[in-house]
């Protein structure tokens, strides 16, 4: 028990979280202010399961009707036939040549094209239902559009939003208003939400992906409130929700087949994300961060090297997903429509094409339409 307290008491040491000369109590509560409590971060977790009774509620009873009166099918994909063989071949490599189906079709004395349909129909049946996935859109577009609109209004009145040196004037005794709270808590509910839904929903190939990501984005979020950073949080989250709005309203356009709204929706997405994540991020927040702060708070400390270093880290990510963007958009503007194929050399390979057949390509990563609406960013944060 000795050590443990000794190990508590070193990680919460205030030379770590907090500037030079500031204790602990120094930033306690009083009549007159409220800071931030690193205690309240618990709150998110029984929020989140609200979170999540919310969502159940609007795909059932609003999202769930509204794609189905739209046209889209919520039929799942007919099932492989049963077979050891290709079941064992599928589980080591679900992508074959085309000597590997040569191979299995001698060995099952099937024909090669009973061997593609096998492959067709256990590639896909796996995959959710484009209403599922219509589903999904519309929770994050709904959460996505509420999140960034609370944070407009109540920022809208607050002086760090048209001088962001107010981040850091006063530092770190700047007290947190009520409605700063309900925004990270409701934020940080929300991946909560993310991080233990995806236990539940219809696993896709990138899931141990996506659940890292999550909890990089929980921890961000956490860290920053610990270190008092919330006006700066604030404004991260500002410019991180309003793109995600126009990703997800393109990816429910799509899935409705309203291709020409699609792309229109895609162009405004990549404009608002080029504005918010490669100009305002870096130019404004990051900035800020790596400049005025150190200039208005002058001694800095630990923690606030470790936050800047996740920034950095999450404008690399924005960059790296920048070019995946505008990769998409090249192909696709090429192809006439939003979709396409995202293709690089490599040896020959079964893929599907746009009508769901089997057919041997040159391209090892050829994909459906569905799939690259699915490879654009995750939401949130990262």
């Amino acid at each position: 028990m000795w050590v443990l307290r000794q190990v508590i008491d070193a990680f919460w040491s205030p030379d770590i979280w907090l500037p030079p000369n500031t204790k602990w109590s120094d930033l306690e509560p009083n009549e007159r202010v409220q800071y931030t409590d690193h205690r309240h971060l618990f709150y998110p977790l029984p929020m989140a399961i609200v979170v999540l009774l919310i969502r159940y509620l609007l795909e059932k009873h609003c999202f769930s009707p509204l794609g189905v009166s739209l046209g889209i099918k919520s039929n799942k994909p007919k099932r492989a036939p049963n077979n050891d063989i290709l079941e064992e071949t599928f589980a080591k490599n679900s992508k074959w040549n085309h000597k590997e189906v040569v191979g299995l079709a001698k060995r099952l004395d099937w024909t090669e094209r009973q061997v593609e349909r096998w492959l067709r129909l256990r590639r896909v049946q796996g995959k959710p239902s484009t209403l599922i996935k219509f589903c999904e859109s519309c929770w994050r577009c709904f959460y996505y559009t509420f999140s960034f609109h609370y944070g407009l209004v109540f920022l809208w009145s607050k002086p760090w939003l048209w001088n962001i040196d107010y981040c850091w004037i006063g530092y770190p005794h700047q007290g947190v208003t009520k409605d700063t709270w309900w925004y990270y808590m409701i934020s940080l509910s929300f991946y909560w939400a993310l991080a233990v839904s995806q236990f539940f929903d219809v696993k896709r190939k990138d899931f141990w992906q996506m659940f890292v990501h999550h909890i990089c984005t929980i921890c961000l979020l956490s860290f920053s409130w610990i270190c008092n950073f919330h006006r700066i949080g604030t404004l991260v989250l500002l410019t991180h929700d309003c793109g995600d709005i126009f990703l997800e309203c393109a990816k429910m356009a799509k899935y409705a087949k309203y291709q020409k709204l699609c792309d229109l929706i895609s162009v405004v997405f990549i404009v608002v994300w080029l504005v918010t994540r490669i100009g305002l991020f870096p130019f404004w927040i990051l900035y800020s961060t790596s400049v005025n702060a150190p200039e208005v708070v002058n001694q800095m400390f630990p923690a606030y090297y470790i936050f800047n270093g996740l920034l950095f880290l999450l404008l690399g990510l924005h960059l790296y997903w920048t070019h995946l963007i505008l990769r998409i958009a090249y192909l696709s503007w090429n192809s006439g429509k939003m979709d396409g194929d995202i293709r690089s050399s490599s040896s020959d390979e079964i893929t599907l094409d746009d009508d769901s057949n089997i057919k041997i390509d040159d391209d090892s990563n050829t994909k459906t339409d569905d799939e690259i609406i699915d490879w654009l960013p995750p939401n949130g944060l990262l």
